[in-house]
């Protein structure tokens, strides 16, 4: 399958990034078993999550996600095949949003433990705390690449000037420079990505891993109106795309699926793929069946007309 590099970093992985968000949530130990071996046997090899997945569900205190990949990964045997992504810096039900040097420190340690390895491929800025210095948050990443523990850094929710200020402390400083960007970006939410943040990887040549790339479920089209809102636990979050555009672009997405014998989802991702800048999309899935929708979408190739009615229902 083909690799693409994540920015200039030399870790090179393939085309879709499996989103851990749902392991110890949505999914449980058992499932998310199932699951990470079909995401594997069908070629991909880059999974992330963040050390806070997945505190809001009741009773979880955050690491339950990291806690089940770092025994996937002692009972496969495979940690040299995966290129492995975490994150720090959110809040929990313990603490706020915390980028500290110590915070990062104390909790790369805890992520190591969990995940069951001596080193992180890919480590984030998942959010910023927008205090701390941005030079402290450099320096502790560059202490544990000297250690070994780290490998590259890359952010995700972070102020397009915070991200613009770290870049210009890497150069000036010395410092390790973010080689990625965790954007929201989707059919239904192009603009926050479009006009804040692309410049900046364009000028940067940092890789992306667009979050949130099937808009919560509603790209796959299971969502269709206020009654469909049950069918998951996730479905709250999607009535805000019940609306013209919305259903402008289901329309879209169910004639180009129908045109192709594939599904919605895989054409939603098989469009963010063909976005200039865009590297792998984060997926999830909780099932079997939505792994195999969601797996097609690299050998999906849209034709420019594809492309232009995508690009046209979606615009903002």
């Amino acid at each position: 399958m083909e690799k693409r590099e994540l920015g200039k970093s030399g870790l090179k992985v393939a085309p879709l990034t499996f989103g851990g968000n749902v392991f110890g949530w949505t999914i449980d130990k058992q499932q998310s078993f199932k699951i990470l071996d079909a995401f594997v046997d069908a070629g991909f090899n880059f999974i992330d999550t963040a050390d806070t997945y997945s505190w809001w569900v009741p009773g979880n205190k955050g690491g339950e996600s990291e806690a089940i990949i770092g025994e996937w990964l002692a009972e496969r045997k495979n940690r040299d095949k995966i290129i492995l992504s975490t994150k720090t810096g959110s809040q929990n039900n313990e603490h706020p949003k915390d980028v500290s040097k110590k915070a990062i420190l104390e909790n790369v340690e805890k992520s190591l433990l969990r995940l069951k390895t001596d080193y992180i491929d890919l480590f984030q800025t998942h959010f910023d705390d927008e205090i701390t210095p941005v030079e402290e948050i450099l320096s502790a990443y560059q202490q544990l690449i000297k250690e070994g523990k780290i490998r590259v850094i890359g952010t995700s929710n972070m102020s397009p000037e915070r991200i613009r200020e770290s870049l210009k402390a890497s150069e000036r400083e010395g410092l390790p420079k973010y080689q990625t960007l965790q954007p929201l970006y989707n059919l239904m939410e192009r603009d926050a990505y479009e006009n804040e943040l692309r410049s900046i990887v364009e000028e940067n040549n940092m890789g992306v891993l667009s979050y949130s790339s099937l808009a919560s479920g509603f790209l796959t089209g299971k969502y269709r109106a206020k009654e469909d809102l049950n069918k998951s636990q996730r479905g709250g979050g999607v009535e805000k795309y019940l609306n013209e555009k919305g259903f402008k672009v289901l329309e879209a997405l169910d004639n180009i699926s129908h045109k192709h014998g594939t599904t919605q989802a895989a054409v939603s991702l098989a469009w963010l793929l063909a976005r200039p800048t865009i590297t792998t999309p984060i997926v999830s899935a909780t099932s079997l069946k939505q792994m195999e929708s969601i797996i097609k979408a690299p050998q999906l190739q849209l034709n420019k007309e594809d492309m232009e009615v995508l690009n046209e229902v979606s615009s903002f």
